[in-house]
């Protein structure tokens, strides 16, 4: 199944499989991919899927552009292993795998302590890392699954979920372990806090907390 990874100074955010004939890139609430940086416009570009693996992108009159392996594009099809730049976004495309079983942004990989799923409908605030280190500094990458990763895989992931109690953070994968305000991330999940200093990769990511 054809899917797009994306990355911050090579720090996976995101990893989207492309189910949808159209699946819709932008920076405002109601696209099916939200990167809300400035750099994004609200509607920047587009995925068609045409038969079970042919995907075509198209940009949406971005004010930025939208760059395949460096040159910018108005449509045209992927192949696999392009690399999509939009602002300080990489995105890579791979034309055909398995969906993974372990982890992946939309997958639950744990459970409250009383067997309910996790959920992301009961906290009311708007959770976000902002990037502190590199060229990204200042960026803004929303949490909004129910459980979202984040790193480099074979070098740093973690996993943050999003219960009825709070957010927190896991380690899953990786040679290098990451850390929350200086202490180790472990395998089991740690409480997030507005302004906890999450490094990861090499990357120092701020977490957020806002109604």
């Amino acid at each position: 199944m054809p899917q797009l990874i994306a990355t911050v100074e090579g720090v996976e955010i995101k990893h989207v499989f492309l189910h949808k004939d159209r699946t819709t890139l932008g920076r405002k609430p109601g696209n099916d991919i939200i990167l809300e940086n400035m750099t994004v416009s609200g509607q920047h570009c587009a995925f068609e899927l045409q038969g079970l693996a042919d995907v075509f992108i198209e940009d949406l009159g971005s004010t930025n552009g939208t760059f395949v392996n460096n040159h910018k594009i108005k449509r045209q099809q992927l192949h696999d292993g392009d690399l999509i730049a939009i602002g300080s976004f990489r995105i890579q495309y791979l034309a055909a795998s398995e969906e993974p079983s372990g982890f992946g942004e939309t997958t639950a990989f744990r459970q409250d302590s009383d067997n309910a799923p996790l959920t992301t409908a009961a906290a009311p605030l708007h959770a976000s890392f902002q990037v502190l280190s590199g060229t990204s500094a200042g960026l803004e990458v929303p949490v909004l699954k129910a459980v979202t990763t984040f790193g480099k895989p074979g070098v740093a992931v973690v996993a943050v979920s999003h219960r009825r109690t709070g957010f927190f953070v896991a380690c899953m994968d990786g040679t290098q372990r990451p850390t929350l305000n200086g202490q180790a991330i472990s395998d089991d999940p740690m409480q997030l806090a507005d302004n906890d200093v999450m490094e990861l990769a090499g990357t120092r990511m701020q977490f957020r907390l806002q109604v």
